[in-house]
């Protein structure tokens, strides 16, 4: 899908069609929406004192897109006559690699289901579980903020002027910041706790707006763009870790699935709003207004804390 979604974007570039482009992209959200389930492989497959390691070092390997992605998009985004015609079909060739390296991924075979066994717990029942709405709410609301300020920062960078340059070399330190971490995070989940880690999460979220509403500067881009990514990956890795305390295996692909559904109609709403946002409300507002975001995740943190706490004291 990666293949074709590249190559469709590519062919409508080529003959000027809007439409087309969009359609190419429609069909870029259903691989990507299959490459979130990477996540969640890595956690069931790995040992469980190594879960939420896994899960962190799966996202960390996004640090190669984080440095490799800017550049090709900026180094051929001119080498076939219409702007960014060259950077859709060097995708092509990257989905290609792609598809060579999960080649080499071995699975176990999936158990067999004996007949007339149940999938588990009604979706209703496991969503309604304060640990599988918070996570789900820290999924996806830090996958909002993130892409409403990430798709808004080269226009707003634009709008100030800046070269493309200058917004490559931002959106590549968003990605370190985003990637990064995971090399670690993990690590501060088992020693910490995941509550802990997501909080520290929303911090950093908070300091992007704070850097981002001090002015529009390469620099203020920059540094907000870094504190967002790692946000992101403290909030969307301790959200993935958490989720899976809030269902059994035989429920787990419609949990998976509702939890994914989730964060991808947050970023659909998100990238429609963004673009919209920055160019009629600003940059400033479009800061201003992502704190609600932020606070509504700060405070399920908050709630699902006082919920345990409250629990091992009833128990005790």
């Amino acid at each position: 899908m990666a293949f074709l979604s590249a190559l469709l974007c590519a062919f409508a570039l080529s003959i000027g069609s809007f439409w087309l482009l969009v359609a190419g992209t429609v069909v870029a959200g259903y691989y990507s929406a299959n490459g979130q389930l990477y996540r969640f492989a890595a956690g069931e497959l790995a040992p469980a004192s190594f879960r939420e390691k896994a899960v962190s070092l799966v996202l960390a390997g996004g640090l190669i897109g984080a440095v490799f992605g800017p550049n090709l998009a900026n180094y051929t985004r001119e080498a076939m006559g219409a702007p960014f015609l060259g950077s859709y079909l060097a995708l092509a060739v990257v989905a290609l690699v792609s598809m060579a390296v999960m080649a080499g991924i071995q699975f176990p075979p999936e158990p067999e289901r004996k007949a007339g066994a149940g999938g588990g717990r009604p979706l209703g029942e496991i969503m309604r579980q304060p640990v599988f709405i918070v996570s789900t709410l820290g999924a996806a609301l830090s996958y909002g903020v993130m892409n409403l300020l990430m798709a808004a920062t080269p226009l707003a960078m634009d709008v100030c002027g800046m070269p493309f340059s200058d917004a490559a070399l931002v959106l590549e330190w968003h990605v370190i910041g985003m990637f990064a971490p995971g090399f670690f995070t993990g690590h501060l989940i088992k020693r910490f706790g995941v509550l802990q880690v997501m909080g520290v999460g929303v911090a950093f979220n908070l300091g992007c707006i704070a850097v981002a509403l001090s002015g529009q500067d390469l620099h203020q881009f920059l540094i907000g763009l870094f504190l967002l990514g790692v946000g992101w990956n403290f909030l969307f890795t301790g959200a993935t870790a958490l989720a899976m305390e809030s269902y059994r295996p035989e429920e787990k692909d419609k949990a998976q699935a509702a939890i994914n559904f989730a964060v991808f109609a947050v970023m659909a709403l998100t990238s429609f709003a963004s673009g919209a946002l920055v160019t009629t409300q600003g940059w400033t507002l479009l800061n201003v207004g992502s704190l609600l975001p932020v606070g509504v995740t700060g405070a399920a943190l908050v709630w699902l804390a006082w919920q345990r706490q409250r629990a091992g004291g009833l128990r005790a």
